[in-house]
């Protein structure tokens, strides 16, 4: 449903019960659909539904949920924000094949009711710090740290401590049934009109102590989806987008450099850096990763001027793709940059960069092509006879030419390299074309 759409219904909703006081009493629930990484831009959509699921008195927010994790800074947040919110909060993981690996877990369990669909499954939250070799002390500290941040409100929830602990510590993942059996979800629902039968009239205990009986009776279920700018801003915190607009920018930045004037690419590329720097801005960068990339740049400019016969490029392709392939410090595959995009950005614009420095290079030492200077070297045909001084052609020009050996000749016809410029008469050598 668009945004429009959902505002004319609301709109309507509105008048409809301002004109039938019966109808004021049909039930809301507002559904969020989180089927992504958890990161900055999952938690402004999850507090923005909420604070809306407020603003509009709805009896219920579901949340449906499939993740395979993300980062703990978002998570911490979004539970806090499950945690303070007036309206209850279900979370569902939803459809079947779902699952709520890692970061999904906690937001679970952090859930006014935890539901699950048939067939997903949820569990595997141990923290995972990605490219550091921790010492077993700092490991057991960020272990425990995580393991109290699940006690702390699965205790208030009333659910299995131990079962929850275990995902954590032993990276445990349960299926629908086992984590009913062992009382970490309170439910198992096929789908939404089944997950509303089962909420309707049920009593549940707020974060806070308090209880409140869900009245869900021909409920509006009313799907509240991303906004214009979260949508852009959650394809601009995915790493490998990221990545290829800041190399695509990289290249019409140096473009522009190598061919002044053209304005389109040097704009264009500006804006694909700042595009792709403001969604890596989203995500945890590692640094050394940046120092490599700037070594890259320095390693492939510097083929181009000095003669390394490749070693210098070659290396710099090698920590350019090493690099963008560690740039991005998450903890699991899916919030990090691809291998094979790695490769392919590296290596294409490592050879573009190589090419584009040297044709620059080049042009800079090529010898002018206009005026007297031009003419040195050149192969000039003899118009009138040198005795040894005569005409000569050189590129469809006419010029007044002089042997070097004034005692030499040469006749018409014949062929001379223009040695050296006296004003503008061209001094010439015999010179035999084979």
């Amino acid at each position: 449903m668009s945004t429009f759409a959902q505002r004319f219904s609301a709109i309507l909703l509105t008048l409809v019960a301002l004109a039938c006081p019966a109808f004021a009493q049909v039930p809301l629930v507002l559904k969020l659909t989180v089927h992504d990484t958890i990161q900055p831009i999952t938690e402004q959509y999850v507090a923005r539904g909420l604070a809306d699921a407020k603003a509009r008195h709805a009896q219920a927010v579901i949340l449906a949920l499939g993740t395979p994790g993300g980062l703990l800074s978002s998570t911490r947040n979004i539970v806090a924000a499950i945690e303070a919110s007036d309206v209850p909060v279900v979370v569902y993981i939803s459809p079947s094949g779902s699952r709520a690996g890692s970061a999904g877990f906690f937001l679970l369990e952090a859930a006014d009711v935890a539901v699950m669909a048939p067939g997903t499954n949820a569990g595997a939250a141990h923290p995972i710090v990605e490219g550091k070799t921790l010492d077993p002390i700092l490991k057991e500290k960020i272990e425990n740290d995580a393991a109290a941040f699940l006690r702390s409100y699965v205790v208030r929830r009333g659910r299995n401590v131990t079962a929850a602990e275990d995902a954590v510590r032993n990276s445990k993942s349960y299926s629908d049934s086992e984590a009913l059996n062992l009382k970490l979800i309170d439910l198992v629902a096929a789908d939404d009109a089944a997950l509303l039968r089962e909420l309707d009239g049920r009593t549940i205990k707020r974060f806070d102590g308090s209880t409140t009986t869900l009245l869900l009776q021909n409920a509006i279920l009313e799907t509240d989806v991303p906004s214009t700018r979260e949508r852009l801003l959650t394809r601009l915190a995915d790493p490998d987008i990221a990545v290829l607009l800041l190399v695509v920018g990289g290249l019409l930045i140096f473009l522009e450099f190598n061919v002044p004037g053209t304005i389109v690419p040097g704009a264009l590329g500006t804006l694909f850096v700042l595009l792709g720097a403001f969604g890596l801005n989203l995500l945890p960068v590692r640094h050394t990763a940046v120092a490599l990339l700037v070594a890259a740049f320095a390693l492939i400019v510097l083929e181009a001027k000095f003669a390394s016969h490749g070693v210098l490029a070659t290396t710099g392709i090698a920590c350019l793709v090493f690099g963008l392939a560690t740039l991005v410090d998450a903890p699991f595959a899916e919030m990090r940059v691809h291998l094979s995009i790695a490769i392919a950005c590296g290596i294409g614009f490592g050879a573009i960069s190589f090419l584009l420095a040297w044709l620059a290079l080049q042009a800079r030492r090529n010898k002018q092509l206009t005026g007297p200077d031009a003419m040195l070297r050149q192969i000039a045909t003899v118009i009138t006879p040198l005795t040894p001084s005569g005409q000569v052609e050189v590129r469809g020009e006419l010029w007044q030419a002089r042997l070097a050996d004034p005692l030499a000749t040469l006749p018409s016809g014949s062929h001379a390299k223009v040695d050296a410029i006296d004003g503008l008469v061209l001094v010439v050598d015999p010179v035999v074309l084979h």
